[in-house]
Parts: structure tokens; C-alpha cells; sequence
């Protein structure tokens, strides 16, 4: 059938039954990407197949590992760079719709990860099956690069399982289990992952015919009435969680279902044009920027062995229970150490709930809470490979620990610290091994936030450091290598931000506003909110640390809360009250009118402090700065992080703004060492700097 033909991406077979079977096997690559390339043979295969009629066409992946990760981004970003990416997305909608109409049964086989393009591939089939196992995941995750599904996503997949239960599926950009991709009807029939393909093979022979219900719901939520009618509800639900100035991409997916009739052809060419004109907005740029220094920060642990089996927590508060819980949940041996077991029982406790609501069954439970033991008498430093202090913020209570850990610890141990802001060249001095002590800050909650900061000193040896990269990678965390000077990376930035807006606040301007404006801006939650959910006694710790390193004082009125036992959400009560974990925010006089600069006066810190890090080399290089700040603070993702902001706002202009800001309320405002350091002034829509070989940079 395939004569003459040779194909570096497909490998093509024909059985006795007449059924050709489709492998993609993406040359030189371990995942399955969409390219260009791949399309194009692609193409040229359904034009053969349309010709010969086969009895029935099979199309899977040879990866052991998944079905297809998506499209290939970088080439993305080369259309968005050249204007070619209307041209590009018609193409890859051309190859698709052609083997949707091809005249005979079609099936997809999936297993392991099936996403964006690789997801719009299987919806050009008739019929699709799914390994029935918990690595199989199906999804639609555009929307996080700041565009929506362009290869048929979404024509397609409405008119499969209705508007209703589509739209989530796309808006959120959510992965589906394979047992909720059968739920919903994304496929249609579940096999035992040895028996996919044989299951393939059957279902070519006796098609699944869709429930009429389904088909029904379908149809009714696709109708032009149901468009005019479900559309404004979905717009209110989403404009409910994101602005429409900051996250455009839901939105115009919304516009191009609604507006989409009952013409494939019009589908597809509303769907073509509204991804083109989303790939020219700067929350694009940035939200693609972002993906790959995720997988710069990634890769940094990839091809090292870290060595670590046995963790040793030591402080079993919030922090440090949260830590121990996270590393047994994917998979280490961990004791938990504090001076009575009636401290360690509440992490243990917190503990059995993260690992029911992630694991769901009770076995798998009962097995990852096994490897999570409390030790009173901390017996688990001797076997530890890594040890991990977690205690309170005093450097010499943290240094009479280690003290007492270090000499009981084997000789290629690790040993870290979970501080967030005393500087490790201080918490080094006596240890026998500093070469083997780092820093390890996560941020809480420890479950949610993805950033880790693995922190350095003047003496921590290389390969230490590299192992600790690769322990983060192990669990799932991104981890940022900063300078140990006061308050690392996060916090440093963090706290200008924080202790300013609680200024504001001591000065009058109600905390709603300050909470309203920060989110206008882009922040997934206002600093005030913010402030009680970290702990006021937190913020007090860290900014009396802080305070004097960076030229702020803390606001009036602070302590005096914290002496009324006033500290926070964890309270109840802190700069607002608390009622089931929520803040009840006071109304606001609606006459108040909010300071034209109170943006700038509470942003604005957080660059100027931005700036200071990259000349004091803190990180690396400005995008892992701003990779640092976007997963360790939430800072803005569609702005791209504080130095990118800066860049796309003109660093001349926001030196500026500090000047004056300066002139009228205080030298804190006045622009740091940095300013002039060319990277501040770099454009256009290029891919981060640093190595991101190895990284998965596709989607």
C-alpha cells in the first residue's frame, strides 16, 4: 500500500484483515511531538489511505510512555517570530479534517499522556480507546500558553460530548483520567494496557455505537439557540476566576463556539484565525516563555543520581510535617523528628488526608502513610541521606541542632536547611562538612507550591548542590539555585511588597482596595489576604530579618496585633476576620477614591528589588529570576515576571516612576544597583536563555 514511500516519523503495516496500523514514533525524540514534519507525512499517508480504502485504519504511539505531548512549541514559536502561524495552523486542520473523512472506520489508541495536538488527533477519529491506567491522561491544555486548541479542538469536541462538558475540559486546560474521559464520552471503550491494541482491533470490527443520550446532549448544546444562551453564563464563569485584559484565550474560545455553526469548514476557519491573533498578545509570549523556563528548571535535575532514599525531617510544624509528608508521598522513607510525639501527630494526621484526597484508594493510602514515621527520638538521622532542619527562625537554635545531627549523619548525607531567610554563610559556621550543607526552602502550602529554593554558600560543594536539583526533581518541585544572602530570591522580593501594602494600609486605604488593585494588576491574591494567610507573625519574623538589609522598616500597628494574639487566618483573626478559611472583608465607603499610584507603590518595590537581585547575582541569570518569583509568589504569569514587566513597560519608565515615588514618600522608593545592566532592555519573542536541552519542551 505503502510502496515507494518511506516516512521518518510513521511506520505503516497491513494485516490479513485489511487493517492498516498507524505507529508515530517521532525520529530522534524519547515523546511524540506534533511537528511540522510529522503532519506533513501525516497528510501524505490519509491521501494514500483515502485512495486504497483499507478495511479499517489503527493509529497509536511506539513510545512506551505516551501517545503524543502535543505540538511542538518551539516550532510555535518560529511561526509566531516569521507571521506564519495562520498558515500553519490551516495546515495541520487540513491533515486532520482529511483523515476525519476518510470512508472507512478510524480508531486511536491511547496510552500514557495524550495532549493538545495529540488530543485533536484522536478527535479526527471515529472511535478511540484508552488504556485503562492511571498514566493515561487526555487533555486540552492551550489555554496555559495563552491560545486555545487550532487543530480541530474546538469544532470537534463539543459536537462529541456537548458544549457543557467540553468548554470545561478546554477553558480549564485540566487533564482527563481515562476513567473520566470515558465518562464523559471523550472515549469510547477502556482495555487493559496489554490488551490495547487487540482491543483496537475489535473495535475497527464491531464499532461502539454512542449512547443515544449522549448524542442527544450533544446535539441540543450545540444548537445556535443554546450557543446565544450558554455562552454569556460561561463567559460570567470565567471572568468570575480570570480578567479578560490579562487571559484573552478564554474568552476567544467562548467567541469562536459560539459563533460556530453547523460547518465544520466555518469552525475550523473561526478556530485558525482566533489562535493566530492569540499568539501576537504579550500574554502569549510570556505564558510560552513561562512553559519553557518550567522545563529549564525541570531539566536541572535530569541524569544525576541524587543518592537519596531515607529522609530525616527535624520540626514537625506546618513546614516541616508538610515537607516529610510530600517527600513519602512520592515515594522516600521519612522520619519525622520534634520533642514529643504530641507535636508530630497533627503533621501525621495532615499528612493521611493529602494522601486520601491524592490517592483515593485505601491501599495505595495505607502504603505511602507506611513510609511517613514519626521519631521522637530522631533514631532515622543515622540512616538519613538527607536531612532536612525545619525548626523555628533562630540561627543559633538552628545551629545547636545541627550540632547535635551532624555527627550521627553518613558520610555522603546531606544536610539542609528549610530556613527562608537567614543567610547560610551565617548557619554554616562550626560544621565539620559545609560542603554537604545547602538550603532547601519550600513555600507553603508545601503541597501546592511547585518552587523550591535550593540555597548556596560560600563552601557548599557543587555535586551537593546538583544532588539537591535532582531530590527536587524526584519530587516533583521546580528548584531555583539563589545566592544564600538575607531573604534568598523569593523573600526578598516578596517582603518590599508586603511590608509597602501593609504601610498603605496603616495609612488609611482600606484593605479590600489594596487587595482589589494587587489582583487588577495580575497577583492571584491581595497582599493584605495574603499577609493573614502566611501568618503576621511570619511576615514580623521575616521582615525584622529583612528590614534592615533592605533599607524598610515595619508598619505601625503590626505588633500590636500580634500582641492581642491577632496573627492571622490560622487564628482567626488577623487584619481581617476569618470565618471556614475565608476573609470577611469589609464593605468600602463606595465614595473612597483609590490613590492613582497605589499600583506603583506597591509593585513597583518588588521589581526595584528584582533589579538588585540580578546585580547581586543572586540567581543565575533574569529568567530564572522571574521563573523564581511567578512559582514562589504567583507574581502575575501573564506579564511574564517582575523583570520582564519591566522590560515590556521600559525600564527607563519604571526608573521613573521609583524616582518620583522617591521624591514623595521616602528613600525606600529610590532605584537599587542594577539599573543599568543590559538584559533590562531586551524584546521581542525570544526563547529563554540557558540550557533547556533534555527538557520536555513540547505541548
Amino acid at each position: 500500500m505503502f510502496e515507494g514511500l518511506r516516512f521518518n516519523h510513521w511506520k505503516t503495516s497491513l494485516d490479513d484483515s485489511g487493517i492498516v496500523t498507524l505507529s508515530l514514533d517521532r525520529a530522534g525524540s524519547n515523546v511524540n511531538a506534533i511537528s511540522r514534519d510529522v503532519l506533513d507525512e501525516l497528510g501524505q499517508i490519509v491521501e494514500r489511505l483515502a485512495i486504497e480504502k483499507p478495511a479499517g485504519v489503527l493509529i497509536h504511539s511506539a513510545k512506551p510512555f505516551g501517545f503524543a505531548v502535543g505540538a511542538d512549541i518551539k516550532e510555535f514559536v518560529t511561526y509566531a517570530q516569521q507571521g506564519t502561524v495562520l498558515e500553519n495552523i490551516e495546515n495541520g486542520q487540513r491533515v486532520y479534517e482529511s483523515l476525519a473523512r476518510l470512508p472507512c472506520p478510524t480508531v486511536a489508541a491511547i496510552h500514557g499522556a495524550c495532549m493538545g495536538g495529540g488530543t485533536e488527533l484522536i478527535l479526527a477519529c471515529r472511535q478511540r480507546i484508552a488504556a485503562d491506567d492511571d498514566k493515561t491522561r487526555i487533555g486540552l491544555p492551550e489555554v496555559m500558553l495563552g491560545i486555545h486548541p487550532g487543530w480541530g479542538g474546538t469544532a470537534r469536541l463539543p459536537r462529541l460530548i456537548g458544549a457543557t462538558d467540553a468548554l470545561p475540559v478546554m477553558l480549564t486546560g485540566k487533564a482527563l483520567s481515562a476513567k473520566r474521559a470515558l465518562a464523559l464520552g471523550v472515549v469510547d471503550r477502556l482495555a487493559p494496557p496489554a490488551e490495547l491494541l487487540a482491543e483496537a482491533r475489535a473495535l475497527l470490527r464491531r464499532p461502539h455505537v454512542r449512547p443515544f443520550g449522549l448524542r442527544a446532549k450533544a446535539w441540543a448544546s450545540n444548537t445556535w439557540l443554546a450557543r446565544q444562551l450558554l455562552a454569556p453564563m460561561v463567559i460570567k464563569q470565567t471572568a468570575a476566576k480570570v480578567r479578560k485584559e490579562h487571559y484573552p484565550a478564554p474568552f476567544a474560545l467562548i467567541d469562536v463556539w459560539k459563533r460556530g455553526g453547523a460547518s465544520i469548514q466555518q469552525r475550523l476557519k473561526l478556530e485558525a484565525r482566533s489562535v493566530a491573533k492569540l499568539a501576537e498578545t504579550s500574554t502569549a509570549q510570556n505564558l510560552i516563555r513561562i512553559f519553557f523556563l518550567q522545563e529549564r528548571m525541570k531539566s536541572q535535575g535530569s541524569g544525576i543520581d541524587h543518592g537519596i532514599k531515607r529522609v530525616h525531617v527535624v520540626g514537625a510544624g506546618v513546614m516541616g510535617g508538610d515537607i516529610a509528608a510530600w517527600a513519602a508521598f512520592k515515594g522516600f522513607e521519612v522520619t519525622l523528628q520534634d520533642r514529643e510525639m504530641k507535636f508530630i501527630q497533627p503533621a501525621l494526621d495532615r499528612a493521611r488526608q493529602l494522601y486520601e484526597k491524592k490517592l483515593k484508594t485505601a491501599d495505595k493510602v495505607e502504603a505511602t502513610a507506611h513510609r511517613l514515621r514519626a521519631d521522637v527520638e530522631g533514631k532515622g538521622v543515622a540512616t538519613a541521606d538527607l536531612a532536612i532542619e525545619a525548626i523555628f527562625e533562630n540561627a543559633e537554635a538552628k545551629k545547636a541542632l545541627y550540632a547535635i545531627i551532624e555527627p550521627q549523619l553518613h558520610a555522603n548525607a546531606l544536610l539542609a536547611s528549610n530556613t527562608s531567610s537567614i543567610p547560610l554563610d551565617e548557619l554554616r559556621v562550626g560544621l565539620k562538612a559545609p560542603q554537604r550543607f545547602l538550603g532547601l526552602h519550600f513555600f507553603n502550602p508545601v503541597a501546592q507550591m511547585p518552587l523550591v529554593e535550593v540555597v548556596r554558600h560560600d563552601q557548599l560543594d557543587a555535586d551537593a548542590e546538583k544532588r539537591a536539583l535532582a531530590f527536587c526533581k524526584a519530587i516533583d518541585k521546580l528548584p531555583v539555585a539563589v545566592k544564600g544572602t538575607p531573604g534568598f530570591l523569593v523573600n526578598r522580593i516578596l517582603m518590599p511588597y508586603l511590608l509597602e501594602s501593609m504601610r498603605l494600609y496603616s495609612e488609611g486605604v482600606p484593605g479590600p482596595v489594596l487587595d482589589k488593585e494587587a489582583k487588577k494588576f495580575g497577583m492571584p491574591m491581595g497582599p493584605i489576604e495574603l499577609a493573614d494567610t502566611v501568618g503576621l507573625d511570619v511576615c514580623a519574623s521575616v521582615g525584622k530579618e529583612l528590614a534592615p538589609f533592605l533599607g524598610l522598616e515595619l508598619p505601625p500597628g503590626l505588633e500590636d496585633k500580634l500582641a492581642a494574639g491577632k496573627r492571622g487566618k490560622k487564628d482567626g483573626q488577623g487584619i481581617y476576620l476569618w470565618q471556614d478559611g475565608k476573609p470577611q472583608k469589609p464593605e468600602v465607603d463606595p465614595d473612597y477614591v483609590v490613590p492613582a499610584d497605589l499600583q506603583d507603590r506597591m509593585i513597583l518595590p518588588m521589581v526595584n528589588e528584582a533589579v538588585a537581585c540580578l546585580a547581586d547575582q543572586v540567581v543565575d541569570d533574569a529568567d530564572l529570576l522571574d521563573a523564581g518569583v511567578i512559582f514562589g509568589t504567583g507574581f502575575a504569569p501573564f506579564r511574564g515576571g517582575p523583570i520582564q514587566y519591566l522590560r515590556s513597560e521600559g525600564a527607563t519608565v519604571v526608573k521613573g516612576k521609583l524616582e518620583r515615588l522617591a521624591q514623595r514618600y521616602g528613600e525606600r522608593f529610590s532605584p537599587k544597583q542594577g539599573w543599568d545592566l543590559p538584559t533590562l532592555t531586551k524584546t521581542g519573542f525570544d526563547l529563554p536563555t540557558g540550557d533547556i536541552a533534555g527538557a520536555d519542551t513540547d505541548a
